[in-house]
């Protein structure tokens, strides 16, 4: 029944539902607002980092999936994947594209066409933004389900086939129609009682991912207090112990977990959460908090920094799975601090381009030159390349004074030995304090994990 499939909005979230579609044999109809994505997905180039999605797109494009500025009429589903952001100053959702999307589906399609909400947006949405248009054009026969998307970038085309799919329906028809359509796509449906349900799941989801998160930052700026080794505590803590694991200290930013947070606070009404507020102001603080250690670090190095020259890795907010994503990254943060102190900052990763680094203010260099020409190192995420750099000989004959690894992935012992302080997320040993060992995560990548 469900073989001609719209999506509206060829982000992150629709440009890989709609690849995985294709290749599960539906003809797919994508359509973006925006000429420049459109016009390098017709040509088969994809205009953000996914593994898999060019191979897709080799296989599809103007066979099986096709991309254009509105949609055709005659689709079995439409899946809704348009952005909705949150306004910068008010944290308010803005659900204007959302709206609009619903609107354009309204006037294309028809009756009995399925629609389905992939948007991430606050409880209630999808039932108060929606679906009226949709009755008011079709009249009371509209299928509505709420699909939430919940796959981690780096491996959205794999997880779309083998997470569970969650759905709510806005009613028993429609849930059975969200059923069998993306029973086509993934291994396991897990239907719940209503859209609204649905919606909650994915803000729960990301929202408990911000909190972990949260918790093993909290931890690390308690041990600097204390001149401890926050790894050494959650090492500790974790070994053996049956109860959940402690998280490492990392930045928490991607597009999902700098958004949903304050989503789920627009979702709570007159009773403002507890713990999600609070877990969010901490991650966003601490890129913060870094660039100021940086900068008082460096100082104690060479004194005066102005005009010191800072070679900061790692642009996206995440380097495992890699991604050139750089919605949430802590380095727009961090840059007005730094240029506030007189720093000179050198910008250097695997995945963002030299044109993205410049417009963030940067000056882009290899990853030699970042070592060669710095008087300070600092590592933002933990893409393999920076695993792998043979630290002790890049910093050799250098001028680079401190090396802050966020991550904690160098070699600490290579970096002290070639004489150059080292220190991380809550750790500030003294040089000549013995380094403790690193323990080995069982995941590399330990935040900004989902979409």
């Amino acid at each position: 029944m469900y073989h001609r499939i719209g999506v509206v909005g060829l982000g992150y979230v629709g440009v890989t539902l709609a690849a995985a579609l294709a290749d599960k044999g539906y003809e797919v109809h994508g359509v973006d607002t925006q000429p420049a994505v459109r016009e390098s997905l017709r040509a088969g180039r994809p205009h953000i980092f996914e593994p898999g999605i060019a191979e897709v797109l080799r296989r599809h494009v103007g066979r099986s999936f096709f991309v254009a500025e509105s949609l055709p009429a005659d689709l079995d589903a439409v899946v809704l994947c348009v952005s909705t952001p949150v306004d910068p100053a008010s944290h308010q959702a803005r659900l204007e594209n959302l709206a609009a999307a619903a609107e354009a589906v309204a006037a294309r399609c028809r009756p009995q066409t399925l629609v389905v909400v992939r948007s991430t947006v606050p409880v209630g949405t999808s039932r108060r933004v929606v679906l009226p248009p949709l009755v008011a054009a079709w009249g009371d026969d509209v299928r509505l389900v709420m699909a939430p998307e919940r796959t981690i970038q780096g491996q959205a085309l794999r997880e779309l086939v083998e997470l569970p799919q969650v759905i709510g329906g806005r009613d028993v028809a429609s849930l059975e129609a969200g059923r069998e359509f993306l029973g086509g796509l993934a291994r396991q449906v897990v239907p719940v009682s209503s859209l609204e349900a649905a919606e909650l799941v994915k803000l729960a989801n990301n929202c408990h991912t911000d909190l972990i998160y949260s918790y093993g930052n909290e931890v690390a700026l308690i041990a600097e207090t204390h001149g401890l080794d926050p790894l050494e505590v959650v090492r500790a803590a974790n070994l053996d112990y049956p109860r959940p694991d402690l998280s490492r200290p990392g930045y928490v930013g991607g597009g999902c977990l700098s958004k949903d947070p304050y989503l789920m606070i627009a979702s709570s009404g007159q009773r403002p959460p507890f713990l999600v507020g609070a877990a969010r102001r901490l991650n966003e603080h601490l890129p913060a908090h870094v660039a100021g250690r940086v900068v008082e670090l460096l100082r104690q190095e060479v004194g005066d920094v102005r005009g010191a020259r800072l070679a900061v890795l790692g642009w996206a907010y995440k380097g495992w799975p890699p991604t050139d994503d750089m919605r949430g990254t802590p380095v727009t943060t961090m840059l007005p601090i730094l240029a506030q102190a007189g720093l000179v900052v050198l910008g250097h990763d695997p995945m963002v381009t030299d044109d993205v680094i410049r417009q963030h203010g940067g000056l882009p260099t290899s990853l030699d030159k970042a070592f060669a020409e710095a008087d300070a190192v600092l590592v933002l995420n933990d893409h393999p390349d920076y695993r792998a750099v043979p630290v002790g000989a890049l910093l050799a004959g250098t001028g680079v004074r401190l090396v802050f690894d966020s991550w904690r992935i160098m070699d600490e012992a290579a970096v002290r030995a070639a004489g150059v302080s080292y220190a991380g997320i809550g750790y500030l040993p003294t040089r000549a304090a013995p380094p403790v060992p690193r323990p080995t995560p069982r995941d590399p990548s330990t935040a900004g994990a989902s979409a």
